[in-house]
């Protein structure tokens, strides 16, 4: 036995020793989490026994039947692979096992430690070992699959098992890794058998790795790694869980489908449609959406898979996406074999590059009778803002038999902006919990995961089952209509007098989402029920709630880019003279040539800057996505913004740097000398660099002509 590290506790909060075990938990669930070469850990088992004593008592032998008590195959034996239990069986789980088997495997595992294995069973129980107590001291025991993460330049290691034994009486845990004999029965294997123990000596407490037989460690550097992992990065991670007083507010990602069918379907995924990242005509980031799209599909794909194995039926769903965005999604489920479509309102360039086969539809989606969909199975929103709310509606009112899946993003109520009614959450979690409460009032059986995408809004709602049966839709439907018009007294954001309403105002926040927020478009609808509509628009029948208005087809540019060329110039002349601590600038020529002494300025703070800016200025730029550091990020010659604060940029630094910004890692050469030089006009000290070195022009002599960027596309 070898003890690998020790770390002392600071405890100020007094949540030991319950932390340990909340810090256990977090290892046992999520490897994943300090291990990043794993994709997850299945829960297989739970159950409880007794500790095995080097001398056993005649009648029962410790740890048979009636030590496991009462976790049978319908209740924990069937965790779900984050272990949390109360999903419910699915089909298409791999390895099931019941808690009949994890009985049988601990009775063999105990008998072998007690006849065979003293030294082992000595280690398994700790300096608990020579008090022998009368009464047996129970053990947690949990059967887990080890999932390592899949990757082409890895083939796929096997997945282990691995038997946990929690000693919570003695605050150990131990891990013991399982084999298969010739016969197919699980054995402990001699090696890798680790511990994690918790101390409290003198009034302090530790955290302890320890190594059973340490010259008989393999490590494969991926479920098993090294000794020095295990005792410095696992075991500092240990000790920050046991001593944090946070509790997520979300599951544990893929909490309702098989993570090892996840990350392999991924990878095969990834490397089917990673030459989409090559040919993005997009402006947003490629491999943000190929990935996160890709992910998604995964996810859907599995669900559905599992949702077919659960029915008995093999013909594969159907879908509408609502609010496609750039149609990926749409596009690899088709692929992928199910028939469907994708509708937004803006049409995308890349829609010309999927085929035939991907259909994608340009057209408006307003809530009303006239937008149902009875003959598909599954409703998706993936980021799809102001419809998000209504997908449940939409979907319930389909058919009986029309499922839903939503990923929420930006916050957005049946019509306008969803308005916050309570501190004690999270923006993000409220929101969701409203969602969750559309989907509840429509009648569906509620269901939520977090998915493994590049995104800080991860978390999906489902909607697979309803809560009553087909001949109470009438009721139901009843139901429905009375919530959505208690919805109509909640406060929300309204348009200013005059105006039109601010949702691509809303969209427009989350830059990392650019494209993906869902456009739509809203033709002439009135008011129902013969209610005449703000402006004296003719009432539309079937339309379900008045007031609903999706964005214009035509994106606004919000990011600067849309200012008058004077406003922008006027702004940058007065930040940087601020910065150059109020000397005048010229605006005239300089001389060429790189000066011996050059003022490069102080730094401020964007609050500072936006001081001295008038209210007339910075309200017109609080108008834009990002605002002044929008406009100053944009004038990325002139200026830099580092941590909030505002610098003169120095172009000597910019060429002598190893690794220069990513703007400017690879500068075009059409773009050398299309432009002024900022510093060459305007700063007193001129250009800090001659102009053989400057990519700028250095006066008009030098300035060439813009040509279009031509872009590097590979097959």
């Amino acid at each position: 036995m070898a003890e690998l590290g020790r770390v002392p506790l600071c405890d100020p909060a007094a949540l030991l020793p319950t932390g340990f075990w909340a810090a256990v938990a977090v290892w046992l669930e999520r490897p994943q989490v300090a291990n990043k070469r794993l994709c997850g850990a299945r829960t297989e088992a739970r159950g409880s026994a007794f500790r095995p004593r080097a001398q056993p008592e005649k009648g029962p032998r410790p740890g048979q039947g009636p030590g496991l008590e009462g976790h049978d195959a319908g209740e924990r034996g069937q965790a779900s692979p984050e272990g949390e239990p109360g999903l419910g069986p699915r089909a298409g789980r791999e390895g099931d096992v019941s808690a009949a088997d994890l009985d049988s495997l601990w009775d063999r595992v105990s008998q072998s430690l007690v006849h065979d294995n003293p030294e082992m069973l000595a280690f398994l129980s700790g300096p608990a070992l020579d008090s022998q107590p009368e009464a047996p001291q129970k053990l947690d025991l949990v059967l887990r699959t080890v999932i390592p993460k899949a990757s082409p330049h890895c083939p796929l290691t096997e997945p282990k098992k691995e038997l946990v034994v929690q000693d919570v009486a003695n605050g150990s845990v131990t891990f013991l890794p399982l084999e298969e004999d010739d016969e197919g029965n699980l054995e402990v294997k001699m090696s890798n058998v680790y511990q994690l123990r918790l101390h409290h000596s003198e009034g302090e407490w530790f955290i302890s790795v320890l190594i059973f037989c340490p010259e008989r460690w393999h490590s494969d550097g991926i479920v098993y790694p090294k000794p020095t992992w295990l005792g410095e990065e696992l075991l500092s991670k240990l000790a920050r869980w046991a001593v944090e007083n946070r509790k997520s507010e979300f599951k544990s990602t893929l909490s309702l489908v098989s993570i090892l069918r996840y990350s392999r379907m991924y990878q095969e995924l990834k490397e089917k449609y990673r030459d989409m990242v090559k040919v993005w005509p997009e402006v947003t980031d490629p491999e943000k959406f190929v990935y996160e799209d890709v992910a998604i599909a995964t996810y859907l794909l599995i669900l559905w898979e599992e949702e077919r194995a659960e029915m008995g039926v093999t013909t594969k769903q159907s879908f509408v996406d609502l609010g496609c965005g750039n149609g990926l999604l749409v596009h690899i489920l088709s692929n992928e074999g199910h028939p469907g479509r994708g509708i937004d309102v803006r049409r995308r360039k890349i829609w010309d590059m999927y085929g035939p086969r991907t259909q994608l539809e340009e057209g408006s989606i307003t809530p009303s009778d006239k937008t149902l969909f009875p003959g598909v199975d599954w409703l998706i929103g993936n980021h799809s803002d102001e419809l998000t709310p209504w997908i449940p509606v939409i979907a319930a009112r389909s058919s009986y038999t029309c499922r839903f899946f939503v990923l929420p993003c930006c916050f957005f109520d049946f019509v306008g902006r969803y308005r916050r009614r309570q501190s004690r959450k999270t923006q993000y979690r409220e929101y969701l919990d409203f969602v969750l409460e559309v989907g509840l009032s429509c009648g569906f059986h509620m269901e939520e995961d977090c998915l493994r995408i590049p995104s800080t809004k991860r978390v999906c709602l489902i909607g697979k089952s309803r809560t009553y049966l087909p001949s109470a839709e009438v009721w139901m439907d009843e139901q429905r209509t009375r919530y959505l018009h208690s919805r109509q007294g909640h406060p929300q954001s309204s348009p200013a007098e005059g105006h039109a309403p601010s949702i691509p105002q809303v969209a427009a926040h989350d830059a990392d989402h650019q494209d993906s927020h869902r456009t739509f478009d809203l033709e002439a609808e009135g008011m129902p029920d013969g209610r005449a509509a703000e402006g004296g628009a003719a009432p539309a029948p079937g339309l379900w709630m008045p007031g609903f208005c999706p964005r214009e087809k035509a994106e606004r540019v919000r990011n600067c880019a849309a200012l008058p060329r004077d406003f922008i110039d006027q702004v940058v002349l007065q930040v940087a003279n601020l910065l150059l601590d109020g000397k005048k600038l010229n605006t005239g020529s300089s001389e060429d040539g790189s000066p011996k002494t050059w003022n490069g300025g102080g730094s401020l703070s964007l609050a500072e800057v936006a001081a001295e800016l008038n209210p007339e200025t910075l309200q017109r730029l609080k108008c834009e996505c990002g605002g002044l550091q929008t406009l100053l990020r944009n004038s990325h010659q002139v200026f830099e913004v580092r941590n909030g604060r505002v610098h003169i940029r120095d172009w000597r630094q910019e060429v002598q740097r190893e690794k220069p910004p990513e703007a400017k890692r690879s500068l075009p050469a059409e773009v050398f000398k299309t432009r002024i030089c900022w510093f060459f006009t305007h700063h007193p000290d001129g250009c800090p660099l001659p102009a053989a070195r400057c990519p700028f022009a250095h006066g008009p002599e030098e300035l060439r002509p813009s040509q279009p960027l031509k872009k590097q596309r590979q097959a």
